[in-house]
Order: structure tokens, then sequence, then C-alpha cells
């Protein structure tokens, strides 16, 4: 047999076994949380070697159905229902009705929502940050870090800069709650009528800490989107920096086809 025909059989081999573990564990015969069988056990179960374990492994960690800790071994994974990211999210009845957006939107997905506020307080903008806010680096303003849940499990974490000048008479902004309808509730308030949203979208593989942050194995995808909220007169009054589990959301958006 030719070593191209070896490497294709061992090829094979390490996907069958992907795809019956996979199969298990969406019929839930390896439940969510529940550990992945070893090495050892795996290489026994199926009469292979363990570099093909180890293959069949590292392709279900492709797959975003199980997470690998260090010294700890591989489980299945708990994810939340897929939750859809839709422009809708800012309509201003949102906003009237009470809802910021995560939690309009993550309602329609079926999940229970929740929220950790991680910072709140003047810090310097950062270059990028500052560019859109149009304000040199290093200049004042506020930073509101916040980290979303759904059933429990972290889903993606945002941090929103403000200019220093807008927010230092709102005091809800500086509050871990600002009240129904969220900080852009508070803006609209404050004369500040939102009129446009603009964000930037890119895929990228998770740094180490955000990949701890969102409970993430090693090298997982993450939706890295930066928004800027546009007032009358074009003045960004905010830049919301978001990084979001890859595998949890889908961008879900509508815009006129005129020009």
């Amino acid at each position: 047999m030719a070593s191209g025909d070896v490497t294709s059989v061992a090829k094979a081999k390490y996907l069958q076994i992907a795809d019956d573990l996979a199969g298990q564990i969406k019929t839930g015969a390896l439940a969510a949380g529940a550990a992945v069988p070893s090495e050892s056990e795996l290489m026994e179960r199926y009469g292979v070697a363990s570099g093909t374990v180890r293959k069949a492994v590292a392709e279900l960690r492709t797959m975003q159905l199980i997470e690998t800790h260090h010294g700890r071994g591989s489980f299945v994974r708990s994810r939340p229902p897929v939750q859809r990211k839709s422009s809708d999210r800012f309509r201003r009845s949102h906003r009237k009705a009470g809802k910021a957006a995560y939690l309009a939107e993550a309602e329609q997905s079926g999940g229970k929502p929740s929220v950790a506020v991680l910072f709140i307080g003047p810090t310097e903008a950062p270059e990028g940050i500052a560019d859109r806010l149009g304000v040199a680096v290093g200049t004042k303003v506020l930073a509101r870090k916040r980290r979303y849940f759904r059933d429990g499990v972290p889903t993606e974490e945002a941090t929103s800069y403000l200019p220093w000048d807008v927010v230092k008479d709102i005091p809800e902004m500086f509050s871990e709650n600002p009240g129904g309808g969220g900080i852009y509730a508070r803006l609209e308030e404050n004369g500040y009528g939102l009129v446009e949203f603009t964000e930037t979208v890119r895929a990228r593989l998770a740094t180490k800490a955000e990949a701890a942050s969102l409970a993430l194995s090693p090298g997982s995808p993450v939706i890295h989107l930066v928004r800027n909220a546009i007032s009358g007169g074009e003045r960004v009054v905010e830049v919301c920096d978001t990084i979001m589990a890859a595998d949890q959301f889908v961008l879900d958006y509508r815009f006129p086809a005129g020009d």
C-alpha cells in the first residue's frame, strides 16, 4: 500500500471516531458537562493508537462540541442556544419599552439573560477607540465593561467608551444599572438623539484572556465587533468594543437597497 493510502486510512479512522463521539453528544449519551472518555479508554474502545485518538478529540474541539481544561481533561460543552444579533435590536421601541439591546435579543433566543458589570469609571481612550470618538489618544472617557450570560454561560464581553463631556452630568451612566432601556435611553433623554449605528465585524481566534473570560477552549473562534453610536450632528457618543463566542451568534442584518 502506498504511503498516501496509509495517510488516507488514518485520517478516515480519526474522523470515524470523531463522528461516533459527536453522535453520542448530540443524542445525549454523552451529556452536557460530562467528561469525554480518557485517551487510554478511547484507544482501547476503538483499537487505535494515541495519535489517532488525539486527532479525533481535536476534531471535536474544532466542531465546538467539547472544551479541554489543562490537567482536568475534556468535557462536553454546555452552551445555550444560538442567539441572533439583528439590526432590529437597536429599535427605539425597545428602549421605550425599557429593554436594552441585549435583553431584547436574548428574549428572542429563549435563553435566560444576565449581566455582570466588571468596571465602570474614567479611563484613557485607547488607540482606535479614540479615533472613532474623534478625540486624542489618552483623553479621559468613561468606560463601562460588562460580561453577558445566557443560562449562566458567558457568551460575550463588551466595553462601552463614552465622551466625558457627554456623560459627566448623567449620573445613571456611572451606575451598574443605568435604568430601563440602558445607556442609549439615557443618552436620548439627555438630548443625544441617536440617528445611526455603524458596526465593524471581524472573526479571529480568541486570546488566552478572552478564552478564559468566555469559558472557551484554547484556539476557539470569536467575533470581534466594534460599534459606533451616532447622534444628531454626526457625533459619535459611544463606541462599544465587543468580543463574542463565535459559535453562539448569528449576525443578521437588514439594510435598504436604495442609495
